[in-house]
């Protein structure tokens, strides 16, 4: 057997499964996309009724409020999470970091439900925030933040900080001690030897940790309709309406076609920064 030969026979089963179950299922939701309903009959076709759906109100508001909720969270995130990763990275001993870490990924190891009704009963009105602001005398009445944006935003920035935290650790603890020591017997004072030494050669690991957390954030279902409620969809909670609702799988195919969409302009943008951060 040639080599060709044998690479292609340890190949073909990741490229078979890929297929058969990313490929296919792909292409059949792009193509019902295009159908349409007539009364309870799917009607197969080239229709771009479902994306004019896009212009209508509730839809593209839904198409809002995911992008804005995802790039508050990912914003946030990372801002919380550089600093949590130079602790770890720089201040906490290296016998230590193993366990730093362990504890970091302690998130992980809880289910999205779990995780979301915990949030849910901290941020009720008989929680523990609005007790603590309560006892401290800063508010009379118990504030509404369950089922509200902040919920969700809250809830997705408790998992994502520690995401992001992993991948901008994994980028400061090879960065050369030297760097930054030679920026500062150059005359760099700590903040421009961070702008420009430690930020830039740490930009892949926040710009991987950030394409992750888009990713995972925009196409959650369960966090915003658990904290979140019914105030105010996201582009997931519609797409679940339409199936689970309406039966309306040709609309429920364009969104989710309209939601890879966003996902793939992220992924394009994000590499396109780190092929310009490689140069």
């Amino acid at each position: 057997m040639s080599e060709g030969a044998r690479g292609w026979g340890f190949v073909a089963p990741a490229l078979l499964w890929t297929v058969a179950f990313f490929l296919v299922p792909l292409g059949v939701m792009a193509a019902m996309s295009f159908a349409r309903l007539d009364g309870r009959e799917l009607v197969w076709g080239l229709d771009w009724g479902n994306y004019a759906k896009l212009a209508e109100p509730a839809i593209g508001q839904a198409v809002r409020v995911s992008l804005e909720i995802t790039l508050t969270v990912t914003a946030v995130s990372v801002l919380l999470a550089y600093p949590l990763a130079a602790i770890l990275a720089f201040q906490v001993p290296p016998r230590w970091q193993r366990l730093a870490l362990l504890l970091a990924l302690l998130p992980f190891w809880t289910s999205y439900v779990v995780r979301s009704y915990a949030w849910l009963l901290v941020l009720s009105k008989q929680g523990v925030v609005n007790k603590a602001l309560m006892g401290l005398g800063l508010v009379t009445e118990p504030l509404t933040l369950a089922n509200t944006r902040f919920a969700t935003v809250t809830g997705f920035v408790h998992f994502f900080t520690m995401l992001l935290t992993l991948t901008i650790y994994a980028n400061l603890v090879q960065l050369p001690r030297n760097y930054a020591r030679a920026a500062q017997d150059l005359g760099a004072s700590g903040w421009q030897t961070f702008r420009h030494v430690i930020l830039p050669l740490t930009l892949p690991g926040i710009v991987t940790g950030a394409f992750l957390s888009f990713v995972l954030c925009i196409g959650d279902y369960i966090t915003p309709q658990i904290l979140g409620g019914n105030n105010e969809l996201a582009l997931p909670q519609v797409i679940m309406v339409q199936l689970g609702r309406r039966a309306d799988f040709p609309l429920a195919s364009a969104l989710s076609v309209v939601l890879m969409g966003l996902v793939t302009v992220a992924y394009l943008l994000s590499s396109r920064w780190l092929r310009l951060d490689r140069t």
